[in-house]
């Protein structure tokens, strides 16, 4: 299966527990030893838990996602406001170090925290791939006193699973075509897989698919019926084989524009969702509009309270024309709400626009006179935005006591922005 591959040494780097770290080093503590919580909004006692500290997550069990109020009251805990630029600041540094060893091009940063590197052609200046890594974690070490993980592999799926699966564990793991029976097949349940989500695993579960090694060994027609394109790449991913050039996609043909965003509190009511709902269609719009797509196809995702055991709903519905427009976003929303909503408090809501195609594919309706009255309407509003900020222009609904889009643009990234606040210095 394997033979004839490319195989380039490959690494995937991920900064281990970054915005907790980068914290702690900031307050002159040991990264591994400080036990930190990063919080965005510690005004609201829902707020969650961004980033954890390695000994925070083993002391007291806090994690990614632990709410502010679950939290032990323990002085060793310090719980602090993130500083995005500062953190931003130390990536783009690491960014640079990175090209100390090889061109901007071998470089694919992948997020704020985790960047690809090709290390091929590297060899007689800094020798093995492993000697480069052990040179690059010293100097990153030595430089920002920050630990990190390496995944090493013939391709980039295969650095990402060694990372994430094995190096995460360990500091640093290689990944070999050979290895993949051992190592890549036993994993399960299949939500472990980079690029498997759990609505995909419960379908492939449904198939009698439950581990990697199912997925291998699955018959690839009725895969790539089942999903198309996508069926294809599960299964030759499921072999470690990846094909896709340093900072492509590694699922492709899933193009969408999305948007999700976990509540401050519990909203009780579909009003209240709604209100949400609006300002969320108009940021994933502003965005097809500023991309020049459009899409058919509107899903509508809201997770339960775990207050409520939690639970929620996934739907979807595509429309006959495609659209970046907000409110017919918002409408198709609004009939997926009505129609799948069991009253229950909701606690995180998700909007994608998929099936997305040139925004030059819209009809101009002789019924919809007003159409592209509209869209010129919105690129305005999104030129103002652009301009003065995403506050310039908001709906009504955004100064109800359900909207949180002016909260948000105090935001960078999701967090707020300034100095380091720990609130056992108050």
């Amino acid at each position: 299966m394997h033979e004839g591959l490319e195989e380039r040494p490959i690494i995937c780097l991920d900064m281990r527990s970054f915005y907790a770290s980068c914290a702690a080093v900031d307050l002159r503590l040991d990264p591994l030893e400080a036990c930190i919580a990063i919080i965005g909004n510690q005004e609201q006692k829902g707020s969650v838990v961004l980033a954890a500290s390695p000994m925070l997550k083993k002391e007291f069990g806090v994690r990614t996602g632990t709410r502010l109020f679950e939290i032990p009251d323990d002085p060793r805990i310090l719980k602090i406001e993130p500083k995005m630029d500062f953190f931003m600041r130390v990536s783009m540094e690491i960014t640079r170090l990175l090209r100390e060893y090889v061109p901007a091009e071998a470089i694919h940063v992948y997020s704020i925290d985790e960047s690809f590197v090709d290390l091929s052609g590297t060899e007689k200046l800094w020798g093995t791939p492993r000697a480069i890594i052990s040179h690059l974690q010293d100097d990153i070490v030595r430089q920002f006193s920050l630990p990190s993980a390496i995944g090493l592999g013939p391709n980039m799926l295969m650095a990402k699973l060694a990372l994430d699966l094995d190096a995460k564990k360990t500091g640093f793991a290689e990944w070999k075509y050979s290895e993949v029976p051992e190592k890549l097949w036993p994993v399960a349940p299949l939500s472990k897989m980079w690029g498997i989500g759990s609505r995909l695993e419960k379908t492939l579960n449904n198939m009698g698919i439950f581990s990697v090694g199912d997925l291998a060994r699955s018959d690839l027609a009725r895969l790539e019926e089942t999903f198309g394109i996508l069926g294809n790449q599960l299964y030759h991913h499921a072999w470690g084989i990846d094909l896709s050039d340093l900072g492509s996609e590694l699922v492709e043909g899933q193009e969408s524009i999305g948007k999700g965003q976990v509540l401050y509190r519990d909203y009780t009511t579909a009003a209240e969702i709604l209100t949400v709902l609006l300002e969320m269609a108009e940021d994933v719009a502003r965005r097809a509009r500023l991309a020049e797509k459009a899409g058919r196809t509107v899903s509508l995702s809201v997770s339960y309270s775990m207050h409520a055991f939690g639970g929620g709903f996934h739907r979807s519905r595509t429309v006959d024309e495609a659209t970046n427009d907000t409110m017919k976003i918002y409408a198709v929303c609004k009939e997926l709400l009505a129609e799948f909503y069991d009253g229950r408090p909701a606690r995180k809501l998700a909007i994608v626009l998929s099936k997305l195609e040139d925004e030059t594919s819209m009809q101009l309706s002789l019924f919809e006179q007003r159409k592209w009255q509209t869209r010129k309407l919105g690129a305005a509003m999104d030129a103002m935005r652009e301009k003065y900020g995403p506050t310039a222009v908001l709906r009504a609904v955004s100064y109800t006591e359900a909207g949180t889009a002016r909260e948000r643009a105090n935001l960078i990234g999701g967090h707020k922005s300034g100095k380091a606040k720990t609130r056992s210095e108050d």
